[in-house]
């Protein structure tokens, strides 16, 4: 890919505008008719608490089912993300850029002394902007900080499918897609399964919606996030069975602790004195959650694992020098890490 086809590549696009305000357009009225849970935010600074309808789960599964519809009666291309990929990252890209300007605007010109509209405002342009200045500024009744969340979420499937679409059209689906595949929609699943635990993290209850998390979530999230998937659609990566299983292992070891170790911080902050594994919770300062996966227990598999890897390397290393001998010097030049690149 040469550098004047990038360019020309990255330039917005009315289709693509429209892509992304039909998709917003669709969350907006399905966050607010599709049934959900209504789940009680941690209470602000005055005393007042936000309710969020967490339906993030069916609104997702509507809008697939509807799109597979869709693409089956020929009224959408499967494949439409995935054939403009760079005109909608530079599309969200300056969606993000002007929502955060007026957002910025409003916050400054807002006089509201409540907890979640009061302004915050340091005297630094690019410090507010990209910080925000409001914690939850809301447009037509709806939380903008949480609807773009939930928009990055959905907008990461959307891609994948749209990627994987293409290596189906293509002729180039392979067992590394589809694994990835597997692995992207496990964890969007689960997310929005557990979609209420998101009311109790760091950016909805603390950070002001600026540049950074509009940003985060609407480019970021999205677009870096499925840049596995489009390398592959260039790159023909194949598997052996144990590579396979070796990844799902480590997949589902490294799932298990992070889901286990949210939930256990969410339900913390809900209830101090909720059990941690059937025991009493050991709290640091009547604040502070010391116990679960704080332990070196849970971690034993893992690192058990790292151990076993790294000697096995050091055998195989051995052994392929005894085999090889010049072949094998001219090998380590050329693939001079062991395991990790750049690190072992």
């Amino acid at each position: 890919m040469d550098l004047g086809f990038l360019l020309q590549a990255l330039i917005p696009s009315w289709n693509s505008a429209y892509l992304l305000l039909g998709f917003f357009a669709y969350l907006a009225i399905a966050g607010s008719i599709v049934p959900g849970k209504i789940v009680p935010g941690v209470v602000l600074a005055d005393g007042t608490r936000l309710h969020y309808r967490c339906n993030g789960l069916v609104s997702l599964l509507l809008l697939v089912a509807l799109l597979g519809i869709s693409a089956k009666m020929g009224f959408v291309s499967p494949t439409a993300i995935s054939e403009r990929g760079l005109e909608l990252l530079s599309t969200t890209f300056v969606f993000s850029f002007l929502v955060t300007l007026a957002l910025y605007f409003v916050g400054y010109k807002s006089r509201s002394k409540g907890s979640s509209l009061k302004p915050h405002i340091t005297g630094n342009l690019i410090h507010d902007w990209w910080f925000g200045i409001q914690l939850n500024p809301q447009f037509m009744d709806i939380d903008l900080k949480f609807f773009f969340v939930r928009a990055g979420m959905m907008g990461w499937l959307l891609i994948n499918l749209s990627v994987l679409a293409k290596s189906v059209q293509d002729g180039t689906l392979s067992k590394s897609m589809i694994l990835f595949q597997l692995f992207c929609a496990l964890y969007i699943l689960d997310y929005f399964v557990h979609e209420e635990y998101m009311t109790s993290t760091w950016d909805i209850i603390a950070e002001r919606l600026g540049f950074m998390l509009v940003f985060g979530d609407l480019v970021w999230i999205p677009f870096t996030f499925s840049i596995q998937g489009w390398w592959l659609l260039a790159n023909e990566v194949e598997l052996t069975t144990v590579a396979i299983i070796a990844n799902c292992l480590v997949f589902l070891i490294g799932y298990m602790v992070f889901r286990g170790a949210n939930k256990q911080k969410h339900v913390f902050k809900k209830n101090p004195k909720a059990p941690i594994w059937g025991k009493p919770p050991k709290v640091i300062g009547g604040k502070l959650l010391a116990s679960g996966y704080c332990s070196p227990v849970p971690y034993f598999y893992p690192i058990y694992l790292l151990i076993l890897l790294i000697w096995r390397e050091r055998r195989d290393e051995s052994r392929c020098a005894e085999k090889y001998k010049e072949i094998w010097s001219e090998y380590e030049k050329l693939v001079p890490w062991r395991i990790l690149p750049y690190v072992y």
